[in-house]
């Protein structure tokens, strides 16, 4: 598996994936809102879209769908419930559905609601296991739940699905908010060493040779993935004095979706 990550550099601060086959040069792009950077990195790489995912039915994840169509001719895939949301929709996903690219690349397609209940999550089938995760998991954060979603899915994908993948998964998200996902890390955590290693690794970084995270360090400075962490409670109950004692993941996760959305 070949992947590509492209960074569009616009105000949402994106990322584009293409996935393309070794042997056929075959690709699949994942939300490519920045049409001709995609295209001109699937020439440049002598590679054919032929497909097209979207995550999601945002504007900023399928604006781009169209120019790509119209010059590739690429299906269009998404959850099977967006088939209204996405125009030119033309293959709908559930949990389990294989995507084929080319001869040698399997991805299969995770129904991850949270950011919106029409959310799909890509896991490939390879030796060195990745996850395109769109805007249900970003580099030390989670995805808000603002436009059509909800933080209670969002915290059972974690914990249902997020939270079992291998350990050296390697993470491609839907934008780039690692420097602040951290800043926020450190403030619900400050003496979170890993946390502040890693912003200082990765700050001022080239975007377009950016940081590739693993579950693994996700655990390690993900506050979302940190829900029984004594530093994460403890100053979790000064925002939230009447926090239990012992409070349960689920309601650990909610507070700090909850503090995110204002922080």
């Amino acid at each position: 598996m070949l992947v590509k990550q492209i960074w569009t550099g616009n105000t949402y601060r994106n990322f584009n994936y293409l996935v393309a086959c070794p042997e056929t040069g075959e690709a699949l792009a994942i939300d490519p809102l920045d049409s001709q950077k995609c295209l001109d990195a699937a020439k440049d790489a002598g590679w054919e879209i032929t497909q097209i995912l979207n995550t999601h039915e945002h504007h900023d994840h399928i604006d781009g769908n169209q120019a790509i169509v119209d010059k590739t001719g690429a299906a269009v895939l998404a959850h099977h419930a967006a088939k209204d949301k996405i125009p030119g929709m033309t293959r709908g996903l559930s949990a389990g559905d294989v995507i084929q690219v080319g001869k040698t690349v399997e991805l299969e397609a995770l129904d991850t609601p949270g950011h919106t209940f029409c959310h799909i999550c890509l896991r490939a089938h390879t030796e060195q296991p990745a996850l395109f995760s769109g805007d249900t998991l970003f580099n030390a954060g989670a995805g808000n739940c603002h436009n059509g979603g909800s933080p209670s899915a969002m915290y059972q994908t974690f914990a249902d699905q997020l939270n079992l993948l291998p350990e050296d998964t390697l993470i491609y998200p839907g934008h780039d908010y690692i420097e602040n996902n951290l800043r926020f890390t450190l403030d619900r955590e400050p003496g979170n060493q890993d946390a502040q290693h890693l912003l200082d690794a990765v700050s001022g970084q080239d975007l377009d040779q950016p940081f590739v995270s693993t579950l693994a360090r996700e655990r390690e400075v993900n506050s979302f993935f940190r829900l029984q962490s004594p530093g994460v409670i403890a100053r979790l109950r000064e925002a939230f004095p009447d926090l239990p004692d012992q409070p349960d993941a689920k309601t650990v996760f909610l507070k700090l979706r909850e503090l995110r959305n204002h922080w």
